[in-house]
């Protein structure tokens, strides 16, 4: 009989809480019980894990095998345990030594040659790693991503033998370090491809500098997902921290993380037919939703009144407080949710109307059904309202027309941001009311002209708040410290477009 204790952690949202694979090897019928809370995934690892083993030329004990995993009332999900059960299995049965098990965690899924395959969430799990002390094993594949939590010390094996070797102190397993080159330059789209549009270029820029969301509202071909597209572009470079927390997200979702797009803002362009769990989040386990995976970049929402009222609805939330808590029954999981909104819609179903160029075909009644899909709480949230006008044949056939490149304007956007940062330490969008009174300070005359506009605009108490955090940005790209009526009829100049 025998007794083996291995380390381990499960994915809990974006954290990743330590497991105890405790393994027992006793007298009894051959067969092995996993117990601790395991879903699907979990409980056929003794199928993976029996295979593995005498593949790579170990006995599996003729006798019953309890696996617990502790703590026993957290979910269990995926394969990231296979490794730490088969180590736990062999230093149970006497198979090799446990003289370096202590702070050690083992992480990877094992395939039936006993090869290790790469998991989700392996810097979530390095990160707490190294706040706790302790040396991650991990998957070949994963190794990479892993090192990027520069305080943990990652080794990494694509066998299962190459770690008893190292256990057995017959050999060495690697270090990880992080993927060469780590830079946060992009070679996205530019916006010097764009023609035109100068007040769309304008907000662009604001909503760039201030972490504004911001709907832009014309026909058809007019350059509103071009637009869209280029925001990352002119966006300021990611803090370590935010560079960290988006990694550890796209970590965890469907497609992993690449490790050379460290530093990279997230751009998310979901599909109109998507549903609330697909842009929220959802399912059993949780998993982050787009609102997610956007965390610390764009969000972009094309066609706008298209998606369901319920997925337009459920962003109200997170886009105030830059989180999403999804609550199911055994389990509640808060991701992070620091998205920027960009959307983009036409004026009316067909497209057309307001457009010089082109009639349009719909009715009051069908204008108004079409922009009543977007409710007046999810517009009020929105800091930037513009129209985009179709742009002329003329303009667009003449290159002179081009405005500056993504490269002029990003130093204007650094600057203004640098300036709120000094300020209040965060951009301007964060800003609360008692703050906007401190940083904003409007003599008599331009507080009864903003107090004049609101009332003529009927801008809510929200809305009022987010013009001036509007005026404040445009006052920091114009580098003045004092708030201006420039600044106001600007920022005024973008609501209620509607």
């Amino acid at each position: 009989m025998g007794l083996a204790t291995v380390a381990s952690r499960a994915q809990n949202g974006l954290d990743a809480t330590p497991v105890a694979v405790e393994v027992h090897v006793a007298g009894g019928l051959p067969g092995m019980t996993i117990v601790g809370l395991p879903e699907a995934a979990v409980r056929e690892s003794k199928d993976r894990v029996r295979a593995a083993l005498v593949n790579a030329g170990f006995q599996m004990p003729a006798s019953r095998i309890t696996v617990n995993l502790a703590p026993a009332d957290l979910p269990k999900e995926g394969g990231r345990f296979d490794l730490a059960i088969a180590i736990g299995i062999l230093v149970a049965s006497g198979q090799i030594s446990a003289d370096r098990l202590a702070h050690c965690e083992f992480l990877g899924e094992l395939s039936l040659s006993a090869e290790l395959r790469p998991i989700r969430g392996a810097l979530s799990s390095s990160v707490r790693a190294g706040r706790d002390g302790a040396t991650l094993i991990v998957p070949s594949e994963n190794a990479e991503e892993a090192a990027l939590a520069t305080d943990t010390q990652v080794r990494f094996a694509a066998h299962l033998l190459e770690i008893c070797a190292w256990l057995q102190h017959e050999g060495e397993l690697p270090l990880a370090t992080p993927a060469l080159p780590v830079t946060a330059e992009t070679e996205g789209p530019d916006l010097a491809d764009v023609l035109g549009q100068h007040q769309a270029r304008r907000a662009l820029e604001i909503a760039a500098a201030g972490g504004h969301s911001l709907l832009m509202i014309g026909p058809p071909g007019s350059g509103k997902s071009m637009l869209a597209s280029r925001l990352p572009g002119v966006l300021p470079p990611m803090a370590e921290t935010e560079k960290l927390a988006a990694a550890q997200v796209l970590s965890i979702g469907r497609d992993g993380f690449s490790a050379r797009c460290w530093g990279q803002r997230p751009f998310r362009a979901p599909h109109h037919t998507a549903s609330a769990p697909a842009l929220v989040g959802g399912g059993a386990p949780p998993r982050p939703g787009e609102i997610t995976l956007a965390h610390a970049g764009v969000l972009f929402l094309d066609e706008l009144p298209e998606f369901q009222r319920a997925v337009l609805e459920a962003l109200r939330e997170p886009l105030e407080s830059g989180r999403v808590v999804i609550s199911r029954a055994s389990q509640q999981v808060e991701y992070p949710a620091a998205f920027q909104l960009v959307a983009a819609m036409n004026p009316c179903p067909c497209g057309y109307a307001g457009d010089p160029e082109q009639h349009c075909r719909c009715t009051p009644d069908q204008v108004a059904r079409y922009r009543g899909r977007i409710s007046g709480p999810l517009l009020d949230r929105i800091d930037l309202q513009i129209h985009v006008a179709r742009v002329s044949t003329r303009e667009l056939t003449d290159r002179s027309q081009a405005g500056e490149p993504s490269a002029s304007v990003r130093p204007r956007v650094i600057a203004a941001r640098s300036r709120a940062i000094q300020r209040q330490g965060y951009a301007n969008h964060q800003l609360s009311g008692a703050q906007l009174d401190e940083h904003t300070r409007l003599d008599s005359g331009d507080r009864q002209f903003l107090i004049t506009a609101a009332e003529r605009l009927k801008l809510s108490g929200r809305g009022l708040h987010r013009s001036l955090r509007v005026a404040r940005t445009i006052a920091d790209l114009s580098g003045s410290e004092r708030l201006e009526r420039t600044h106001l009829t600007e920022a005024l100049a973008y609501r209620n477009q509607l």
